[in-house]
């Protein structure tokens, strides 16, 4: 019998994969152009040392972000480690003067921002309903 869940499923697991995919593809330039990046975010008043440490943190929250909001493992904690990524990037970066990338951020945060707000039922299992039902299994008996 046709589910009409499944394409629910289906189109909210390649929204998360799409959406996750702009954060990938920031990783490689990171990896490769590690002492670049980290001379960039320096150039933006940060102390050098700082800006390594925080290009590394960066790294982690994009890697483990994007996991965790495509595998959906937990979609809410993978987007809200992808918004502390972002929401600094933007401010920081694409501010003043404000550019392309700002307008883009602005979407990517509001797209994280419904990923936590609507979040699938399959991402952040609701104990509060297995409760109710084991309840009224308990009572039919």
């Amino acid at each position: 019998m046709f589910n009409s869940l499944a394409p629910s499923k289906a189109l909210d697991f390649l929204g998360r994969l799409c959406l996750a995919a702009v954060f990938v593809k920031a990783l490689p330039s990171k990896f490769s152009g590690f002492a670049a990046t980290v001379a960039l975010i320096a150039s933006k008043g940060i102390a050098e040392p700082l800006a390594g440490v925080l290009l590394v943190a960066a790294i982690v929250i994009l890697i483990a972000g994007s996991l965790l909001l495509v595998f959906g493992t937990n979609t809410r904690l993978g987007a809200s480690l992808l918004l502390v990524f972002l929401v600094p990037t933007t401010l920081i970066f694409h501010t003043f003067p404000v550019d392309a990338s700002f307008f883009m951020n602005l979407a990517l945060i509001g797209a994280l921002v419904l990923a936590i707000t609507r979040s699938t039922g399959a991402a952040v299992p609701n104990f509060r309903d297995v409760r109710v039902r084991d309840g009224m299994k308990a009572l039919r008996r």
